[in-house]
């Protein structure tokens, strides 16, 4: 009985500490100052009314849905071949390949912007753009997407696959009308997974944006102007909001479907 009451004390300590500055954020954002200290002035919502009469700001968040939106579409075209190539075949150099599309979950992002830079610049000679965060933010959803793809496609009875070609349907035909369909709650919290992690990312976006700023960037541009804080906050809120709904929904669907034989699968 103790050592249940530890833990769950250690878990509650734990999350206060991870979240608790994060909530903040949103308590700031109810605050009817232009500061966000203690003590409260008092309660308001005009804050999130006032965010959308700033123009930059809102080009940014367009800059980041956009980007997001084409991330998260173009990495999962990706990574569901590259996740039915991985789980379903051998071949050589598998450990190798399967390695390095991994490798950007290691390498820290300060080292894959300051590559991609000099890449951009020195060797390719191209000008830096949403285009140039784009690819960067491919690069870096492509382990995630494939993890989340290979787990769905691991969690589900392959004979069903080979059932289906034994029938005489051809392998297009069997990835269309049963492997897509068993794997579409894998695809979509794929994409979900991908706009997430190019929505909210930074460093990259920092190294690789031109002349036009994605949400993020232009948010921490913002943080040395005290008067611009509170719609700084207000929008914050609003984005923490939406990409926990949008993790939440991500887990559920990934988990939704077939049984999977797997132990760490629900």
């Amino acid at each position: 009985m103790r050592r249940g009451w530890g833990l769950t004390a250690y878990a509650v300590l734990f999350m206060g500490f991870v979240y608790g500055p994060v909530l903040l954020l949103v308590v700031f954002s109810l605050n009817d100052n232009t500061f966000a200290t203690f003590p409260l002035k008092g309660f308001t919502l005009r804050h999130y009314a006032d965010m959308w009469q700033q123009a930059p700001m809102i080009a940014a968040l367009t800059n980041s849905l956009k980007i997001g939106l084409g991330v998260s579409l173009l990495t999962t075209a990706i990574a569901v071949p590259a996740a039915l190539a991985l789980t379903r075949y051998r071949f050589p150099g598998k450990p190798a390949i399967l390695s390095a599309m991994m490798l950007p979950l290691v390498v820290p992002s300060i080292v894959l912007a300051v590559s991609l830079l000099v890449i951009l610049l020195k060797v390719l000679n191209l000008p830096l753009s949403l285009w140039t965060v784009a690819a960067g933010h491919v690069l870096i959803c492509l382990p995630f997407c494939t993890s989340v793809l290979m787990s769905r496609m691991e969690g589900f009875d392959p004979s069903l696959e080979e059932a289906s070609r034994d029938l005489g349907c051809p392998p297009w035909q069997t990835f269309r009308r049963v492997t897509l369909p068993l794997a579409l709650p894998g695809v979509i919290s794929a994409l979900l997974l991908g706009f997430i992690i190019s929505f909210d990312e930074f460093v990259i976006a920092f190294f690789l944006t031109g002349t036009d700023n994605t949400l993020p960037v232009y948010l921490y541009s913002q943080l040395r102007f005290p008067n611009r804080l509170p719609g700084t906050l207000a929008l914050g809120s609003l984005i923490l909001v939406v990409s926990t709904l949008l993790v939440v929904a991500a887990e559920l669907l990934r988990r939704r479907g077939v049984k999977s034989s797997n132990p760490g699968d629900l």
